[in-house]
């Protein structure tokens, strides 16, 4: 037997949300067992589960990955809301609902990601920490394998199978949309396309394959992966490709997809007059604006925000000083925690700085980072009120009217809100009365009186007349 700690929590004491029966550390004996434990919320999370599942793949007959989700937010508690994360991010693994946090502390875990290493023989051997934790982690796992055999201790069985899906619908996990004149543009992230849609509905073309992958082309012969943010500029569509960490760019004329920033592996190069932006190993961008021939990139994994002169080619990092924390001041020396959507309002680029529970603001004119609304990453609530007071919960968009008005998808408080500027500096924020709930909004769009948004948990996109009241789903089809 194994000399190494026991577990300090039965597996079958945990509450799986996607897989039947239960598991027990006897019934994995031979094999290991990687507890992983993550939150939906968490960018470094997303970017590492790729990964661990390709290793669990190659080593399905010796490898175990199981997902212990522990949650930041109180609306990840809930097993269905999980459920659909573990959808929209093509899991194979079985996860565990630890809702109260008791996985976490029985195995006095202090970060996500974190994963618990458990040998051949059901002993804890290791515990690892952060997204750069792949390396390592595969090596140690390939040396308890070859050990394991040697000792003719290790099992040849098929892993744990997961169950469960979601509804076939026109979209799936939609995560932004812009619109044109004549067209609506929709990220169907979890499909891995980008739909070209008349206002009412009707689809005109498609974007990506609808298979994960990365490489250009035209209209459904490109590989995408993922995308989410979306702007339009003139007779280009931008993508934020988020699973390629790339930004990637279609010439609506012709359909033709091309790469403009990002080599299509995750990393964390910082832009360099040597190398191509298309060359930089980059992180999880998720937000695009397009303005004056510049493009503004949210880079959610390096919690920066990166600026593109499309006509010359050169990109440089705008804001953030890469620590993930939230701090006014010079953009370069300002923290962001994870910013998602952007917006331009009266000389200043706004941020929904989603992993800081807050709405920021970018002074174009002398680079100032300030906090409209929101407190930090550890203060996240649902409060409308100034400023000081308002809280959020992952706010992943942001839209302006004509009044300078501005929309907010708080995501995981399941709202939209409103904030309007009182005075020279203060803002307030009110919550959006709307007939029923929304299931973690994200992307927002605003034409003339209309706001568009797309409803991630409920794989649809709605639109709100903002003088009425009225909310209407669009029927997508051909």
């Amino acid at each position: 037997m194994s000399a190494k700690p026991q577990l300090p929590l039965p597996l079958d004491a945990l509450d799986w949300v996607n897989t039947r029966g239960r598991f027990t550390l006897e019934s994995l004996r031979g094999r290991v067992v990687i507890l992983l434990f993550w939150s939906y919320d968490n960018i470094h999370c997303m970017n590492l589960l790729p990964r661990l599942q390709k290793m669990a793949g190659r080593l399905h007959d010796g490898v175990v990955l199981l997902g212990v989700h522990t949650p930041k937010y109180p609306a990840q508690q809930q097993a269905l809301t999980l459920s659909k994360a573990a959808h929209r991010l093509h899991l194979r693994m079985p996860v565990a609902n630890d809702a109260d946090w008791r996985a976490w502390r029985a195995f006095a875990i202090e970060s996500w990601p974190s994963a618990v290493v458990i040998d051949c023989e059901g002993g804890v051997l290791r515990v690892l920490q952060g997204e750069s934790m792949g390396d390592e982690l595969e090596t140690l796992t390939d040396n308890l394998l070859e050990d394991a055999a040697a000792r003719d201790l290790r099992r040849f069985d098929a892993a744990p199978v997961v169950d469960g899906g979601e509804p076939q619908m026109s979209l799936r996990f939609p995560s932004a949309v812009v619109l044109g004149e004549q067209r609506l543009y929709v990220s169907d992230s979890s499909r891995n396309r980008v739909l070209e849609c008349t206002h009412d509905g009707r689809v005109l073309r498609q974007f990506g394959s609808g298979t994960p992958g990365y490489w250009d082309g035209r209209l459904n012969d490109a590989g995408l992966c993922d995308p989410q943010g979306l702007a339009l500029s003139g007779e280009s569509l931008y993508i934020a490709d988020t699973g390629n960490h790339a930004v990637r760019r279609v010439r609506l004329a012709s359909g033709q997809i091309e790469t403009l920033l990002g080599s299509g592996r995750e990393g964390f190069d910082t832009p360099r007059a040597t190398i191509a932006p298309a060359a930089l190993a980059v992180s999880a961008p998720v937000a695009l604006l397009v303005r004056d021939n510049l493009m503004f990139v949210s880079m959610a994994g390096q919690h920066q925000i990166w600026r593109m002169d499309l006509a010359a080619g050169r990109v440089e990092v705008l804001a953030g000083n890469g620590y993930n924390n939230l701090v006014d001041g010079p953009a370069l020396e300002a923290g962001l925690v994870q910013p998602a959507a952007l917006a331009y309002h009266a000389g200043q680029l706004l941020i929904a700085d989603a992993g800081a529970n807050a709405v920021r603001a970018l002074r174009i004119a002398d680079g100032q980072v300030s906090t409209l609304a929101g407190r930090g990453p550890w203060q996240q609530g649902l409060a409308d009120g100034v400023a000081t007071t308002a809280r959020f919960a992952h706010p992943q968009g942001l839209a302006v009217d004509g009044t300078g008005t501005v929309y907010v998808a708080d995501t995981l408080n399941g709202r939209l809100c409103r904030m309007n500027q009182v005075g020279r500096g203060d803002w307030t924020v009110q919550s959006v009365v709307l007939p029923q709930p929304l299931q973690e909004p994200v992307g927002l769009a605003i034409v003339g009186r209309s706001l568009w948004l797309a409803e991630r948990n409920a794989h649809q996109v709605q639109r709100l007349d903002l003088d009425s009241g009225v909310l209407g789903k669009l029927s997508l089809g051909a």
